[in-house]
């Protein structure tokens, strides 16, 4: 496993000691930077990632104290462990100094090699832990991908074998063993499904979930779900009860995902004798769509329930084989489109589920957002989020520009021949930092006017005069903020 060597950065503005820390720390593995004044070191951050810093307190310009306020203003940086080094007398003061500027120890000169390597190593290690964790997850990132690009081929072919076959034999055990591996194989495609959806919310934040946003009546999307569960479920009575306008905004596939998953769990684990109830209904702003079905919640699953993999001790009292995904994934959808799902179970042994969505005036959606003919920049570092905000805004007319990181977005805003008519712009990117982006258009004539919406769960880190829209993107709020500040003069 061939990864980069961790950084630990050295300040300090005597040479010699910047020597003689080098030597004493180097071994394998470990890249040292070195920098003679905080703002050299500065420059270091803008490009480096580092695992750990040993600053000099008494320097000119920018003594260490002034640098690691600088490192904690920075969302880059502010994360990273700093360890003073000074000549200085011991004065308690400065150490308290030292410590409220964000540093985890105080080293004094003449420093003992032996405390400086144990202090390192701690923080190698620690480094050398967190990375091999992260390229965990890069590969299992990458089973997933490969999981579901490479089985659902051959599923396909067997499910479409199956049919084929029951068409062709007469025989009713034997076309009952073919309908059942053919409920087989659409049970095994909704738990690949289900790993992806997985994975697509925690890199997008959710914005996999909505992306589309069309003018749709639930009670269409409630009759897609429905048709579909007779498939598996055919003995069963489903009774649906519809009032008033339900018309909401979002995205068709995903919010039949959501409905088949609530309706499917009550098919699942209600009571085989009693009927489902769905009903549809206006409530004040809102669509609700409620799911009946007799039967009971355990009490210590209900705080957990739409928790990912939860539920294995649930579905072996209740004969289920599913991963535990299928209301964490109608819960994501939902909150995706800007809407709830909650659940009661108790009262009278009846379970219901409850859908919330916004509800839309009866005009189409696409009157009210994006003028034709714009172009939108993206700059965000995860691929997943980029690909999903460039598909809802091209599939709402704009034209995109997209960019991975923050060097590459301000090169397309400087020498792009035709500039953006709004930027949406991550905070947390390689190269330059979002915030370090907008700066740069804040000093170009060119781009200062250019509306600027900036994506981040944490409201103080948006620069002033950006728009900010909180993580978890919510998709429509997105669309019509883009829509509005670009009709704004």
């Amino acid at each position: 496993m061939n990864l980069e060597p961790i950084n630990f950065l050295l300040v300090d503005d005597t040479e010699q000691n910047l020597i003689a820390l080098e030597a004493l720390l180097r071994r394998d593995g470990l890249n040292i930077l070195t920098a003679r004044s905080g703002f050299e070191a500065l420059e270091l951050l803008l490009v480096h990632d580092v695992a750990l810093a040993f600053l000099d307190v008494q320097m000119p310009g920018m003594d260490g104290f002034e640098l690691a306020e600088l490192m904690r203003g920075t969302e880059r940086t502010k994360n990273v462990p700093i360890i003073f080094v000074t000549a200085g007398a011991r004065d308690s003061e400065r150490v308290f100094q030292g410590y409220e500027s964000g540093a985890v120890d105080f080293l004094h000169k003449p420093i003992d090699p032996r405390v400086l390597r144990s202090k390192a190593d701690v923080f190698f290690e620690l480094s050398k832990q967190r990375r091999d964790c992260t390229h965990a997850l890069r590969l299992n990132e990458m089973f997933v991908g490969i999981l579901g690009h490479d089985l659902r081929t051959p599923l396909s072919a067997i499910q479409t074998g199956t049919e084929i076959l029951e068409q062709l034999v007469s025989d009713e055990d034997q076309r009952g063993i073919l309908r059942r591996m053919f409920v087989s194989g659409l049970r095994m495609n909704e738990m690949i499904e289900q790993l992806l959806d997985r994975t697509r919310a925690r890199l997008a934040g959710g914005l996999g979930f909505a992306r589309a946003r069309k003018r749709i009546d639930v009670v269409e999307l409630v009759q897609r779900a429905v048709d579909e569960l007779r498939t598996t479920h055919s003995q069963r009575e489903v009774r649906v009860e519809l009032h008033g306008d339900t018309v909401t905004a979002g995205d068709p596939d995903r919010l039949v995902q959501a409905l088949s998953n609530l309706i499917g769990n009550a098919l699942q684990h209600g009571l085989p004798d009693a009927p489902v109830g769905i009903r549809a209904f206006e409530d004040g702003h809102q669509v609700a769509v409620e799911i009946h079905n007799r039967g009971l919640i355990p009490s210590e699953l209900l705080p957990v329930l739409f928790d990912p993999f939860r539920g294995r001790h649930h579905a072996s009292r209740s004969g289920a084989r599913g991963l535990g995904l299928g209301l964490y994934i109608a819960q994501q959808i939902a909150q995706a489109h800007g809407g709830t799902v909650a659940v009661v179970s108790g009262e009278d042994t009846h379970t219901v589920f409850t859908l919330r969505l916004p509800r839309v005036s009866p005009e189409p959606v696409h009157a009210e957002l994006a003028p034709r003919g714009h172009t939108v920049l993206i700059a965000d570092d995860d691929e997943v989020t980029r690909e999903s905000l460039r598909e809802a805004f091209e599939g709402e007319g704009y034209a995109t520009i997209t960019a991975a990181d923050g060097r590459e977005a301000l090169d397309v805003l400087l020498h792009a021949r035709v500039k953006p008519d709004l930027v949406i712009l991550d905070l947390v990117m390689p190269l330059l930092e979002g915030g370090q982006v907008y700066q740069a258009m804040r000093a170009a004539p060119e781009l200062a006017r250019i509306p600027v919406i900036v994506s981040t769960s944490d409201p103080t880190r948006a620069p002033a005069g950006t728009i900010l829209i909180p993580k978890p993107v919510k998709l429509g709020r997105l669309l019509a903020t883009a829509a509005r500040l670009i009709r704004s003069p």
